[in-house]
């Protein structure tokens, strides 16, 4: 896939090869190639506040589509399991409720809610039974606050996506957070998921696409710091805009940062705002269409919608209007790959670079 090699120079770089965001087949294989493999945001625990509480829901539907289960068991403890029976791949449960048990409704597998087998109707003279096989797969499971994350096949740990934000911000009550249902949004964007997550890795087109925020953020200040799988995009508040009271153990101190916008591979968006968190996730469809949610959690309701976090919705609209157009683009005959500037992509160039490398 040498196409796809990204230079590390930036300023020696070109951007990927067309082909990346065009090509069906290459879609379908990152799905497992990134998306299994990664750790992904799942519903939060207070979904499951009760113990015999469970939330059976679709891992990234429509693209991963993987059947799980969230559940509290009578011991109080958070489990993510496979919803998919281990008799005849019946899905188990179907909608939230409070329960002592899971029951397939197919023939009568029955499991706790730790995911291991109970009992079988009509299998006495089965052979080797039950074993290990029958328990429902338990999917490794990362807390923070009341966020949760699951990865398929887990074969990095999540701290190595996730740990740079939470040590940048562990000073923040991320317990205190509260989800706003009503506030979340979910948006129908008619583009391939990489050009979305590649126009939200730059500030470079604010001034052009997003007068609003470039009223309040200080352009010029903008700045953007890179990580193994994640990064951050710093946006400094002008003189009279809302921003974070930071402690003076905070390494920004000193700075009147209006959000932090944290990226993390291949597909998750944190920005923290003086008034709480908008988290965002970027759902693939198919080459030229994308599911964004956009999950509200409120801090100080004193803030919201000011600053830089205020009109969401209207920035939103705004980048899909530049990421579609760049949709129509990249099927051009005449264009196939582009060059960074080496002062304002350096958000972008690290997201191909980490593309690259996991197709390498």
């Amino acid at each position: 896939m040498r196409e796809f090699f990204i230079e590390e120079n930036i300023g020696k770089a070109r951007t990927l090869h067309t082909s990346f965001y065009t090509d069906p087949t290459l879609f379908e294989e990152l799905k497992e190639k990134f998306f299994a493999n990664s750790w992904q945001f799942i519903p939060d625990a207070r979904h499951v506040r009760g113990n015999g509480d469970i939330h059976p829901f679709y891992l990234l539907e429509n693209y991963l589509d993987e059947p799980l289960v969230l559940t509290r068991d009578q011991e109080g403890k958070l489990r993510l399991l496979s919803n998919v029976c281990t008799h005849r791949g019946n899905i188990i449960a179907e909608k939230p409720c409070k329960t002592a048990s899971l029951r397939c409704k197919y023939h009568g597998r029955l499991f706790g809610l730790d995911g291991r087998f109970h009992s079988m109707p009509e299998f006495r003279e089965v052979e080797d039974f039950p074993s290990s096989s029958d328990d429902l797969p338990a999917i490794p499971l990362f807390q923070w606050g009341e966020w949760l994350f699951a990865s398929l096949k887990a074969i990095h740990p999540a701290g190595l996506f996730l740990q740079e934000m939470m040590d940048r911000l562990n000073w923040l009550p991320v317990n205190e957070y509260r989800f706003h249902p009503e506030l979340t949004r979910e948006f129908h964007v008619k583009a391939h998921w990489a050009l979305y997550c590649e126009n939200y890795l730059e500030g470079f087109h604010i001034p052009f696409v997003h007068a609003g925020l470039n009223a309040v953020i200080d352009y010029g200040n903008y700045s953007t710091e890179t990580f193994r799988y994640s990064n951050l995009q710093l946006g400094i508040a002008k003189e009279d805009e809302n921003c974070f009271d930071l402690p003076k153990s905070s390494p920004d101190y000193g700075k009147k940062v209006a959000a932090y916008y944290f990226f993390v591979f291949p597909n998750m968006m944190f920005n923290f705002y003086p008034w709480g968190v908008s988290v965002n996730v970027v759902s693939p469809i198919s080459t030229s269409e994308t599911k964004v949610f956009f999950y509200t959690y409120v801090l100080d309701h004193s803030k919201y919608n000011s600053g830089a976090g205020s009109n969401l919705d209207r920035v939103e609209f705004e980048d899909e209007e530049v990421v579609e157009n760049v949709q129509r683009g990249i099927r051009s005959r005449y264009y196939n790959h582009g060059r960074y500037s080496v002062s304002r992509e350096q958000g972008t160039h690290h997201f191909h670079r980490m593309i690259s490398s996991l197709l390498r």
